[in-house]
């Protein structure tokens, strides 16, 4: 009897010191990372009652058998980003987890069989892996060049483990276990302090993976790290991003690009707690901060792709699977249809508890339309760092939106454009941000990586929307100067068919002043709103100032005399992304207006702007200094003051009229605006705006005081009075208003 307790004792001694807890033993223990296995049986029980869900199954299963068919594939990792062996790696996670969840739902132990086959291979092979041969600039991982990509692979390799582990015989567990899911989160953990610890889309990765790892072996150690840091202290962790990554509006610091990467391991990690330790409510944490950027996400795109800023790849957006994975995980937990809208959109049903409660919901008819709408996200933890205002006219795929960002730096993914705006119209990007400057995955394209020009031109100030003072870039391209400073907002407002903002920033150039207001406003006689920009630029010496506009579309018409330089281009600079511009022609503006106008999928914009002595306007186009065609072929105008101490750039945006190739006619091909005024009343800027209708649009704005705070100014020979920041006049021209 005594022997029989011993050996009892013993086993119950190894199971414990391998991370195996008794319940993990006990049949229906698992699975319980992202659906328990109560969730399962009541999906299996719905399946056949939901053509979709069941059409994605078969449909999973169709693609998975075709993998399983070629075998276990575990290449010793040699290639970087793009390569054989990192594609291979990334093909056997995601395997894995599709097989884990077509054997929880089909009960077809071949699926598990062939996780187990595919872990007991890494098992054999992680243990001995150095470092990856080709390490990339972060820290470097064993199966990938990062260890951020061996972060992403445990967060989907533990989800298959916990999706087979209740099929494996003990011995094989202990062997994942020790081998493999163990070393792996160490590696992560105490293996890279500084990037487990960092407050960064690279450490909520990696405290996901171990954190993940830490429910399904049970231990309680890896959970703890995962949430509080390696040192438990919480100022590092789960916990710590979710407070300090995101704004109060749910905004992420590195922007929508990088809000959409991260929001993977912060929703399936927060899924992961909610299942296991419900007592943490881990949804509401940060006044909700996870729920809120779910739908801020959805909130930072037009057209079903994120606005294109900072280090974007500009063909990512809603339907993207970290999304899908949030919108469904944010409805199964608040339960809001309009989610449902974006759902049916992204048209991916996934294969869990939640991806099946949005295919019961949509089939049972409930959804409603999502709304996009006018906002002002702020950036920051405390919501003090600037912000991203976002200004929307009507709705669907082909609605107008003005984006401006007047937000943070954004960390290493930042760009140097404060002030910077874009504009969207009728499905296209109109004024538009270049974005990242790489091509993500083609490793036949400098391994995959962010291509040189990322920082020699796509980060460079010139390369976007916003002012360029003597050709250097905002803080000379320094991100960790940038990252201390942000703009100051001095007012927001969407009412009655006005939405207008200001913002400004000092530190960007030494002893410089910016600040810019811009405003997308209704007007009594034109179809499309007309889009209002005051930029203005103070400093105590004369310098040069560039204001760049890139559009995009073919240019139909211009105002201006060319001096061209068609036989000769050159560079427009040496430095600063200068150096990528060719120079294509310029043109005086002596006349009071200047007005550009170009055509984009059957739409005219036209470019009003004020010109002036001692002004001109460059015709520039980008490829200069690029042998290996690496840039895309965009064209920019550049409104150049050559010399000033102060000046303030006033312009407007008009969208109008109609070219139909198909049909043979064009309409409202020319503009409406005839005249643009700008001028200081004391400390009210005024811009006037008359149109060919006959009428005149004016905006009156300041700096000064609040919402509360009563203004008073004689204007056109009445007496002005207002509340707030700013008034807006129709009026017809040469009358008063009465």
């Amino acid at each position: 009897m005594r022997s029989l307790i011993n050996d009892i004792a013993v086993a119950w001694l190894v199971v414990s010191f391998l991370g195996v807890s008794s319940s993990m033993a006990q049949a229906g223990s698992h699975p319980g990372l992202t659906m328990s296995a109560a969730e399962v049986k009541s999906i299996r029980g719905q399946l056949h009652s939901v053509p979709k869900a069941k059409q994605a199954l078969d449909a999973l299963r169709a693609t998975t058998d075709s993998g399983i068919e070629a075998g276990v594939i575990v290449p010793i990792p040699v290639d970087a980003g793009g390569g054989y062996t990192h594609e291979q790696h990334k093909r056997n996670y995601q395997l894995m987890l599709d097989a884990g969840l077509i054997y929880q739902l089909t009960g077809s132990k071949r699926y598990a069989d062939y996780v187990r086959d595919v872990l007991m291979a890494y098992a054999e092979m992680y243990p001995g892996l150095p470092l990856h041969p080709h390490q990339k600039e972060q820290s470097p991982g064993k199966l990938f060049w990062q260890s951020l990509n061996e972060a992403v692979w445990l967060v989907h390799t533990i989800q298959a483990y916990d999706l087979i582990v209740s099929s494996l015989s003990l011995t094989d567990r202990e062997r994942i276990e020790t081998s493999l899911l163990r070393p792996v989160a160490h590696f992560l953990s105490e293996g890279q302090p500084k990037t487990f610890n960092k407050i960064h889309n690279h450490g909520t990765w990696a405290a996901a993976a171990v954190g993940m790892t830490g429910y399904v072996l049970d231990d309680q150690h890896l959970v703890e790290q995962a949430l509080f840091g390696l040192d438990k202290s919480g100022k590092a962790g789960f916990l710590a991003q979710i407070e300090q990554l995101f704004s109060p509006d749910g905004y992420y610091t590195e922007g929508p690009y990088y809000q959409r990467y991260a929001l993977m391991p912060f929703v399936l990690f927060a899924r992961a707690i909610e299942l296991n330790e419900p007592q943490r409510e881990i949804f509401a944490v940060a006044d909700g901060a996870i729920l809120k950027a779910i739908e801020t996400a959805i909130q930072l795109s037009y057209n079903g792709l994120f606005f294109g800023i900072n280090d974007a790849i500009k063909d990512k957006g809603i339907d993207t699977l970290e999304l899908v994975h949030g919108v469904a995980i944010a409805f199964d937990v608040t339960g809001n249809t309009q989610l449902l809208d974006i759902a049916q959109q992204q048209n991916h049903i996934l294969l869990t508890s939640y991806g099946f409660a949005v295919a019961k919901a949509l089939q049972d008819g409930r959804s409603t339309p999502f709304e996009f709408r006018s906002l002002q996200l702020r950036d920051g933890q405390a919501g003090d760092q600037g912000a991203l205002s976002i200004f929307r006219r009507g709705q669907g795929n082909r609605h107008q939106a003005l984006v401006i960002k007047n937000t943070s730096q954004g960390m290493g993914h930042g760009h140097f454009d404060k002030l910077h705006w874009l504009y969207f119209d009728n499905g296209n990007e109109i004024v538009s941000d270049y974005g990242a400057a790489r091509f993500l995955n083609i490793e036949a394209k400098y391994g995959g990586h962010y291509l040189p020009e990322n920082n020699a031109w796509a980060k460079q100030t010139v390369a976007h929307n916003t002012l360029v003072v003597d050709e250097r870039s905002h803080f000379d391209g320094d991100w960790r100067l940038g990252q201390m400073h942000a703009p100051n907002v001095h007012f927001f407002a969407v009412q009655d068919g006005v939405q207008i903002t200001s913002a400004e920033i000092q530190s960007a150039y030494e002893s410089t002043s910016l600040s810019r207001m811009m405003a997308m406003i209704d007007v009594e006689g034109l179809a499309d709103p007309l889009i209002l920009d005051v930029f203005k630029v103070d400093s105590p010496q004369a310098r040069q100032y560039d204001l760049p506009l890139h559009y995009q579309g073919q240019l139909i018409s211009h105002t201006l005399n060319l001096h061209d330089s068609i036989q000769r281009l050159s560079p427009l600079g040496t430095q600063n992304g200068y150096q990528y511009l060719w120079d294509r022609a310029r043109g005086d503006m002596q006349a009071p207006l200047a007005q550009f106008t170009w055509l984009n999928d059957g739409r005219f914009y036209t470019y009003s702007t004020v010109g002036g002595a001692d002004q001109q306007m460059i015709f520039a186009q980008l490829g200069a200094n690029d042998p290996n065609f690496n840039l895309r072929e965009q064209h920019a105008l550049i409104h150049r003051v050559n010399s000033a101490q102060g000046h303030v750039f006033a312009s407007v945006l008009e969208t109008h009229g109609e070219y139909n190739g198909r049909l043979e006619f064009t309409v409202g091909a020319k503009s409406s605006v005839t005249s643009l005024l700008i001028h200081e009343v004391e400390s009210y800027t005024v811009f006037e705006v008359d149109l060919t209708n006959g009428r005149q649009l004016t905006v009156i704005f300041t700096e000064l005081g609040d919402q509360q705070t009563q203004h008073e100014l004689d204007h056109a020979g009445r007496s002005l009075q207002w509340q707030g920041h700013y008034t807006v006049l129709q009026s017809e021209l040469n009358q008063s208003e009465e």
